[in-house]
């Protein structure tokens, strides 16, 4: 998988958020997109996974030579983001067996083995209304290390993780795929590995 940037802007009102961002993500890369709070880390993954419009600029898709649409690309795409919401009414068994029948697991691993994965067995029918925060964001990261997709991205990964499930949280990011096209927004180096490619979006503005 490619991700490629040519010149990609983003504007709110009259402030330019980011500015003729040009950038070629590839498969088996890990990036570390960085800047201080409020700097555009989480506006860029927007645009590059696509909830997002660009105010000018382009992002294309490419698996191999074939160009994919950004219609089509959320099927190779999970996401794990502090502020992604969750549906408080389900339970957790019942958030797994949802988030599933839209995605492929990775491995086929069955929802019972994802719920044990997660660490939460405990919980399982529990209403996620009912979660701690730490509980959510553990389920978050879970639910996108353990989809089948070639591209995850991960937006401050560790908030509310307490230091067990930071652990587990460097346990499952170490064991995806070594194909795949790994990004991370984050302002702290420990969310991230060292060996990865650092993006400054402060170098964009």
């Amino acid at each position: 998988m490619k991700i490629v940037a040519n010149n990609l802007s983003k504007r709110f009102n009259r402030e330019w958020i980011i500015r003729n961002f040009s950038f070629e993500f590839s498969s088996g890369k890990t990036y570390a997109i960085t800047g201080s709070n409020g700097s555009g880390k989480s506006t860029l993954l927007q645009l590059l996974w696509g909830q997002m419009p660009q105010s000018s600029g382009t992002i294309r898709y490419w698996h191999q030579d074939k160009e994919i649409s950004i219609a089509e690309i959320f099927n190779s795409i999970t996401i794990a983001t502090p502020y992604m919401d969750l549906i408080d009414e389900f339970t957790l068994e019942e958030m797994v067996q949802f988030h599933f029948r839209c995605k492929p697991s990775r491995q086929g691993k069955t929802n019972q083995e994802i719920i044990d994965l997660l660490e939460l067995s405990h919980a399982k029918k529990k209403p996620i209304a009912d979660f701690s925060s730490g509980m959510r964001q553990r389920l978050k990261l879970g639910l996108a290390f353990f989809t089948d997709a070639e591209m995850v991205f991960l937006d401050e990964p560790t908030t509310n993780l307490d230091k067990k499930s930071i652990n587990w949280y460097w346990q499952h990011l170490s064991q995806l795929p070594p194909s795949t096209l790994l990004l991370i927004a984050s302002n702290q180096e420990s969310e991230y590995p060292p060996s990865a490619e650092k993006i400054d979006v402060l170098d964009y503005k």
